[in-house]
């Protein structure tokens, strides 16, 4: 609707985790280089949390992309809502293997088969479980027997868990210690800093068609008010910069006003949030770093 007036040409801030509009700031680099180094050098377990909206969906989408180049097989979970039967029925079918058995011993054995194959072509196998705080402490356990399936020097499965912060809680659970105990990596990945703020919002416009215009739309001081009230998560920064940009069109002002981002802040409630904080929210100094 706003595009044409604003020179671009697709949506910029859309809620789909689009990796065409993956954003490479330092920390979102550094995570992915944790992730894609965890498989590539067969690590076993490799787990990224984050909290609701920083990006962790498109960055493991992008990284599926990257996988893709690779040569890697693999298989991406989105609902770990699944009894062990129905995941490992989900996993073969995503890794294209044909005509799963019924039986679970039946459906390992197909899948370990599968596993050496890959290994004896060369190639790396990796599990990829989004929202995986969601998931029961009984298939995280089936989840940590498939690490089993091994040669003397290296997993022939890599397992990429993905979640909120609730998922180190779960990991660090008494009843998980040895799955624990198996994890290579784990990384973190935090709201964005005032600074990558600005040059998010700038990637995004620029990846959407916008040219020298990307630099100009948002002022530093507009995109201030973007970081107030959004406190850097991505998802709430592409809700205000979209409703601005679809009420700067409707006022036909070519620049977006610190004003209007108050405005569509008031509309999405996030004022009663960010205004009952004391002053401006507190600039994040932490990186996405290995623990």
């Amino acid at each position: 609707m706003y595009r044409h007036f604003y020179g671009l040409t697709r949506v910029p801030f859309g809620i789909s985790p689009d990796p065409f509009f993956y954003c490479p700031t330092p920390r979102h680099n550094e995570a992915l280089a944790n992730l894609a180094y965890g498989i590539q050098r067969r690590k076993g377990f490799v787990v990224l949390t984050g909290e609701v909206g920083t990006g962790k969906t498109l960055l493991v989408r992008y990284l599926i992309n990257t996988l893709v180049r690779a040569k890697v097989q693999y298989a991406y979970v989105f609902n770990p809502h699944l009894t062990p039967t129905d995941f490992m029925q989900f996993v073969l079918a995503t890794f294209g293997i044909k005509n799963p058995q019924s039986t679970r011993g039946a459906m390992l054995q197909q899948f370990q088969d599968f596993l050496i194959e890959v290994n004896r072509n060369g190639q790396t196998a990796a599990l990829l479980v989004d929202e995986a705080h969601l998931l029961t402490a009984e298939l995280l356990e089936e989840i940590r027997l498939l690490t089993n399936i091994e040669t003397p020097e290296y997993k022939l499965l890599q397992i990429v868990f993905v979640g909120q912060p609730e998922l180190d809680d779960l990991l660090d659970s008494p009843e998980l210690r040895q799955l624990k105990q198996r994890v290579a990596l784990r990384c973190h990945l935090p709201p964005l800093e005032e600074n990558d703020v600005h040059g998010y919002i700038v990637r995004r416009l620029e990846l959407a068609g916008a040219g020298e215009r990307a630099k100009t739309i948002f002022p530093r001081v507009t995109v201030e008010r973007i970081f107030f009230h959004s406190r850097g998560t991505p998802r709430v920064i592409n809700h205000l910069c979209d409703g601005a940009l679809l009420t700067g069109y409707a006022r036909r002002e070519s620049v977006i006003k610190p004003e209007i981002i108050d405005e569509i802040a008031a509309d999405l409630r996030l004022n009663v949030t960010t205004m009952s904080q004391q002053g401006a929210p507190r600039k994040n100094t932490e990186g996405a770093s290995i623990r």
